[in-house]
This record gives structure tokens, C-alpha cells and sequence, in this order.
């Protein structure tokens, strides 16, 4: 069985270049969740989501989308496992 996700159109061609551009900029953990919490705080939709868009019609690189995706989900890890203890 095969889910797919369909959110629609995300943004017009040239803010998704935009994006993709700015993702391709932050290349350090603190860069990388400095903008994921700016991002996620003036958009109705989450950065996860747009990278996993971006992903799915490869409009970045696999290396690109799991190095975000990796450093925004270590980073949700350790605030659960923070409330935890």
C-alpha cells in the first residue's frame, strides 16, 4: 500500500527556488534550527513539510533533505527526552 502526501501547491516556482536557496545556505546545526524556528513561526505549513515536498519532486538532494531533516529531528529528540527527565 502506497500514502501519499498531497499538500497542494506550497509556493509559486520562484519562492520555492527561494527556499531551496536559503536551505543550501545554513550549513551549521544553529543555523540550521535558528531558521527551521523563524520558518515555522511565519508559516502556516512547517519546514519538515516543505523539505519533504522539495524531496519528493526532487527539487534538492537527498543529502541536503536528510541533513535537515536529521538536525531538526535530533534537536525535537532531545527537547522530549530534556522533559523527560
Amino acid at each position: 500500500m502506497t500514502i501519499s502526501l498531497n499538500i497542494g501547491n506550497l509556493f509559486n516556482d520562484s519562492s520555492s527556488h527561494a527556499l531551496v536557496d536559503q536551505l543550501r545556505k545554513r550549513t551549521t546545526v544553529d543555523e540550521i534550527l535558528d531558521f527551521e524556528e523563524k520558518f515555522n513561526s511565519t508559516n502556516e505549513k512547517n519546514l519538515h513539510i516543505y523539505i519533504c515536498r522539495f524531496l519528493k519532486n526532487r527539487s534538492i538532494s537527498r543529502a541536503l533533505a536528510a541533513k535537515w531533516l536529521i538536525t531538526m529531528i535530533n534537536n525535537k529528540e532531545s527537547k522530549i527526552k530534556t522533559l523527560k527527565d
